[in-house]
């Protein structure tokens, strides 16, 4: 019987510890798209303030944000994504689509993204090394964990 250990180490994981949490992807949509003041973000996410403030604080702690000042007095500030949050937006983008495909009407997407060649950004997930599309049956997992397989922690010597 195996050892009972703690949870998967996993990057998923730690990634949604962060940015998992009501709201935070959708403070970074907003500030994506440009939408960087606290009044905006209240309004267009329609998070209760305190959270929102809690969400933000975090963000910026992480690195995925930055806060900016915007007006001395009253002392006010705006966000915009960092390297690491510009890094998210695919994600985002690969997000909306399967929302799009899988929760939505074909005429009712409430936005559509367009590309700087003119068309709709569509995502496509590649490999980085030979540029071809990424399907299910094409990945191998290797876990790095020392203890584990893809099946689970391994069996105690």
């Amino acid at each position: 019987m195996p050892v009972m250990k703690d949870a998967r180490p996993c990057s998923i994981a730690d990634a949604l510890a962060l940015v998992g949490e009501k709201y935070s992807l959708l403070v970074l949509r907003e500030v994506c798209l440009g939408n960087g003041r606290f009044d905006q973000l209240v309004r267009n996410i329609g998070a209760p303030r305190d959270v929102l403030a809690t969400r933000l604080r975090r963000l910026v702690d992480a690195g995925v944000l930055e806060k900016i000042p915007y007006s001395e007095r009253p002392q006010r500030f705006q966000y915009r994504p960092t390297q690491a949050g510009l890094e998210l937006e695919p994600v985002l983008m690969t997000l909306m689509a399967w929302g799009d495909r899988h929760l939505r009407k074909d005429d009712d997407r409430p936005m559509v993204i367009e590309h700087a060649c003119g068309h709709e950004m569509l995502p496509v997930v590649t490999c980085g090394a030979c540029g071809d599309r990424v399907h299910h049956d094409d990945l191998t997992a290797h876990p790095q964990a020392l203890g584990w397989t893809t099946k689970g922690p391994t069996e105690a010597a």
